[in-house]
């Protein structure tokens, strides 16, 4: 039967090395990936998926050369202003996960300013991972645990995977069905270890500069055609659930 992914995540990759076949500087890829990213999110509306969520800029990426770094960061914010209107305009309730301990204070007001005005639509979730990494979230669910222990509200035993999972993140969302990455790499670079636990992968050579709608129906293409046994047997999986 085909079924479509209800959580999409995907990993944006290749910006810089676009740039760079065309003779470019790698803020090129960077400005030409926004274009992508209104079409996969209009795309991802029209297939009625219930959730997407993007890496935009990870904990390691702090690394790079501090006016990349400066050039990504002003890049967000402008992309911020600009499209808020229209996502809110589709009924997209944008949100940002991510440490936000090092973001200037412009660029936390207005991701603060699109969450707030967004929070009441009931269309696509949009999640934009930014200065996020997957070690650090569960760090944070594990400090969560700590203070809750010192605080006499928490037993040992009392730490399991639905407690976890409560302090992530994406807290009260369901776990990605489907995760897509672009630019030819194989690994998933520290991007939601935790919910990606059972997630379908698909790689693609593609540079995200030159990602399609195309690509797109590939991957979930692709998707339809797995099972999904979660640790079942596909006897299991085929049985008719109970009334």
């Amino acid at each position: 039967m085909t079924h479509s992914p209800q959580h999409v995540a995907i990993i944006m990759d290749g910006n810089g090395r676009w740039a760079r076949s065309r003779g470019l500087q790698r803020p090129a890829g960077h400005r030409a990936s926004l274009k992508v990213v209104r079409r996969v999110v209009e795309e991802c509306i029209n297939r009625r998926v219930r959730y997407l969520t993007l890496f935009a800029f990870s904990s390691e990426n702090w690394r790079r050369p501090p006016d990349e770094v400066g050039m990504l960061m002003n890049l967000f914010l402008d992309a911020l202003v600009r499209e808020i209107a229209d996502l809110h305009r589709n009924d997209v309730r944008l949100r940002f996960i991510g440490d936000r301990a090092n973001l200037g204070k412009e660029l936390l007001e207005r991701m603060l300013a699109a969450e707030t005005l967004t929070r009441g639509n009931q269309g696509l979730n949009l999640m934009v991972a930014v200065a996020y990494g997957g070690r650090w979230d569960i760090v944070q669910a594990c400090r969560a645990a700590a203070a809750d222990a010192a605080a006499g509200a928490l037993r040992p035993e009392q730490v399991d995977e639905e407690y976890i999972a409560a302090h992530l993140a994406l807290a009260g969302i369901p776990d990605p069905d489907l995760m897509i990455r672009t630019g030819g790499e194989q690994r998933i670079s520290n991007f939601l270890l935790w919910n990606l636990a059972y997630t379908e992968l698909f790689f693609s050579d593609v540079l995200w500069p030159e990602f399609s709608p195309a690509h797109l129906d590939a991957a979930f293409e692709l998707f339809a055609r797995r099972e999904r046994r979660f640790g079942k047997t596909s006897a299991q999986v085929a049985a008719p659930s109970d009334a």
